[in-house]
């Protein structure tokens, strides 16, 4: 597929759906020609293009029976309607008051659904557990289970965790690639929706004059959401801008630690209302702290399945190259779905969600196509974390079309540790660099996290049946032949 074709079907519309000429010409300019031999067969050191579903005993060559059952186990109960919304009840319940009940609860979880999907208790476990990984053929990527902080003491804390979680991940053949910030952990959530609310206001009206803002990225467009901020928001106050201060010299130490370590740093989504100053700090970041022409610093990630996701990912993408500013990309499908349709429906609004699966899937594979293309041209970085086999596959093909090389570090696909094990080996089988989103923390601590996992992740979870279908093949296969594992 040529490059002008791959960007023709990125829709860049408006709220009114017309299409503007300067997005348009924006479009065309970015579109390349077609790879060079695009329909030759691949060479040794690029991508096969197959991945291979049916060859259980390769899929899982590297996984004990005894984890293998465990997870069809779990994974099984975690797909259960009753059963999931059963563990969210009592998670959420006044039983997690009592002691004993607490303790008893914390228990069970530790020993289920904690053991499936994350990595240990401190820094220590979540390493050990990626030296494992590391033994299978996978890379991990280390993400410290902390929601959102309260205040700038407990900011500093999630601060100090991520330079710990860095520095442990120097060594030259660590099985770390990447570490996972929350920018909810180290700035307070009220000065985000304020610097998010001021962001908006200030695309709606140009003379509007922030201060504060440091040289960034294009944020937001004409079609994303702004119903958020329904009136001009007052300016920030000196108390308001010292918190905003001291969260950026917490991002440039991570930052700073990261160069250190030659470890880039992945930077989570979070809902619409504080996105924009999400994509604010981590593009602020990555033109401040930008110590290569090639190689990011930063990838920030763009959830497909917001109506203006493609437009925005273009926008950044041309201003980083014209600004020689190398940002990743993390492309996902998205995790706030209920809670953004349920508030634009309270207030009588489009949602900024699709209007159907269906067209989540095309914008995802869109927005991969384009940015796999990029890398062909050597430019441009992407982590595809999907859950979706159709879209492994996908992008296997396209690598292949593009004559992306095997080895190169500009290409990255991931899941989440615990889940989709059959496309995390498939990929890597079939020559993509694979990582698992490793969570870690205490048990308590981490519960937020399995809680919004559990009701972010229902569709994913119910969808495992072809995972775990997988793994009962093996299972069975090696009941069967045992000598041969």
């Amino acid at each position: 597929m040529t490059g002008r074709n791959a960007l023709s079907r990125l829709p860049l519309r408006l709220e009114s759906g017309a299409r503007t000429n300067s997005t348009a010409a924006l479009a065309e300019k970015l579109a390349p020609e077609p790879p060079p031999n695009a329909d030759a067969g691949p060479a040794d050191d690029e991508f096969d293009g197959r991945v291979n579903f049916t060859d259980t005993k390769k899929l899982f060559s590297s996984v004990p029976s005894s984890k293998l059952l465990r997870s069809v186990i779990t994974l099984r109960l975690a797909a259960t309607p009753p059963v999931a919304d059963f563990g969210i009840w009592v998670m959420k319940s006044k039983l997690m008051e009592g002691p004993l009940c607490r303790k008893a609860i914390l228990g069970v979880t530790e020993r289920t659904f904690y053991r499936q999907f994350c990595a240990g208790k401190d820094l220590a476990a979540a390493n050990a557990t990626a030296r494992e990984l590391w033994e299978t053929g996978l890379t991990a990527m280390l993400d410290y289970g902390l929601e959102h902080a309260k205040d700038n003491e407990s900011c500093d804390v999630s601060m100090e965790e991520f330079l710990r979680t860095i520095e442990s991940a120097k060594s030259v053949d660590s099985p770390i690639s990447f570490v996972v910030v929350k920018i909810t952990a180290i700035c307070k959530f009220r000065i985000l929706k304020r610097v998010s609310d001021l962001l908006r206001w200030q695309h709606m009206d140009k003379s509007l004059n922030l201060p504060w803002k440091r040289k960034s990225l294009p944020l937001l467009v004409d079609s994303s959401p702004f119903y958020h901020t329904a009136a001009q928001p007052a300016p920030l106050t000196a108390e308001e801008e010292r918190d905003l201060d001291a969260a950026f010299e917490r991002m440039a130490k991570i930052c700073k630690k990261s160069i250190e370590a030659s470890l880039p740093i992945l930077i989570d989504a979070e809902d619409t209302e504080i996105q924009p100053a999400i994509d604010y700090f981590t593009y602020s970041a990555a033109v401040e702290f930008t110590t290569s022409a090639e190689k990011p610093l930063i990838f920030n990630t763009i959830q497909a399945y917001l109506k203006d996701s493609k437009e925005r990912l273009l926008l950044a993408k041309t201003a980083a190259d014209k600004m020689r500013v190398p940002v990743g990309i993390k492309l996902v499908r998205g995790a706030y779905m209920a809670s953004e349709n349920k508030l634009a429906n309270s207030l009588g609004v489009k949602s900024p969600i699709h209007d159907s699966i269906e067209n989540t899937h095309a914008c995802y594979n869109e927005c991969a196509d384009f940015m796999l293309e990029q890398i062909s041209r050597g430019s441009g970085s992407l982590v595809l974390a999907t859950h979706n086999m159709e879209s492994g596959k996908l992008a296997a093909k396209k690598a292949v079309d593009y004559r992306i090389e095997k080895e190169t570090k500009r290409l990255h696909c991931a899941q989440l540790y615990g889940m989709a094990d059959a496309l995390s080996f498939g990929m890597k089988n079939a020559g993509f660099r694979v990582s698992k989103y490793l969570p870690y923390g205490p048990v308590d601590q981490i519960i937020p996290y399995l809680l919004r996992r559990a009701e972010e992740n229902r569709g994913i979870l119910s969808a495992s049946s072809f995972d775990r279908s997988l793994m009962r093949d093996e299972l069975i296969r090696r009941l069967k032949s045992p000598k041969e594992h």
